[in-house]
């Protein structure tokens, strides 16, 4: 199988967890450690935004991850359970914008967007999904030796 999934809460504390989980992926399968940057980067963004943004009033929501190996590309998928939102339906950020006059917020979700090769949420019954994806030539199941 070339998936693999992890549930934690949405707490700060378990994002060293989180990448030794995506790395111990990337090292099982052997994928280009260059690549791996990018999807820590969207990974610590994505899991963090759910720490920081995406608790109910009595509790944290229960985040998933799950990585898949497909053919020529890796897909990071993040669901939680927390209240609906949909980073995507952010405005981009005015990058030529000052510090002072720039708009807190959404500079993460942008990175993500720029990283990735395609980027899609959904809300499915009360679950907030975001799948992300990155096209790499050979790799996946049918480039395995």
């Amino acid at each position: 199988m070339n998936e693999r999934h992890t549930t934690m809460p949405s707490d700060a504390a378990q994002l060293p967890a989180l990448l030794t989980f995506l790395q111990d992926f990337w090292s099982e399968f052997k994928l280009p450690p260059a690549e791996a940057l990018t999807f820590e980067l969207a990974l610590e963004e994505v899991f963090m935004n759910v720490v920081m943004h995406g608790s109910h009033a009595d509790r944290a929501p229960r985040v998933n991850v799950s990585i898949t190996l497909e053919d020529d590309g890796v897909t990071l998928t993040v669901e939680d359970d927390g209240p609906p939102f949909d980073p995507l339906s952010l405005p981009a950020p005015d990058l030529t914008a000052s510090l002072e006059t720039r708009r807190v917020g959404g500079l993460g979700v942008f990175l993500v967007r720029q990283v990735m090769d395609s980027v899609r949420y959904e809300r499915r019954d009360t679950t907030n999904r975001l799948k992300m994806t990155k096209n790499m030539a050979g790799v996946g199941p049918r480039h395995a030796a």
